[in-house]
């Protein structure tokens, strides 16, 4: 399950249970909508609370990146999952953004706000 809430120039993120590819569907069409009307935007995307995802949806995650690369400036992945980290490490190879991962929400926020 995803959660999604944005402002301004932020889009925010949160992923419950697993992550499957009807919510990374959700979080596709709010990108293109978010950069349709307001252009490059931060993305926040909170996987504290995820158990697990399937590697289709991994794949498609990839694939979106690559066909936007330019679609933001900053990236905060929170995670305490080493091997998701190593995901936003790879995605960064596909990305014009500023990837950056964290272990804490606040620190992530405010790296964003910066």
């Amino acid at each position: 399950m995803i959660t999604t809430e944005h402002n301004e120039r932020r889009l925010c993120a949160s992923v419950f249970g697993e992550f499957s590819l009807a919510d990374l569907k959700e979080l596709e069409d709010q990108v293109a909508y978010r950069l349709e009307f307001k252009g490059k935007i931060n993305l926040l995307l909170d996987l504290t609370e995820m158990i697990k995802y399937t590697i289709d949806t991994v794949v498609e995650e990839i694939k979106f990146g690559r066909k936007h690369p330019y679609a933001f400036e900053k990236v905060a992945v929170v995670t305490d999952s080493q091997w998701i980290g190593s995901l936003a490490w790879l995605s960064s190879m596909f990305s014009d953004a500023e990837i950056k991962v964290f272990h804490d929400l606040h620190a992530a926020e405010e790296w964003l706000a910066a």
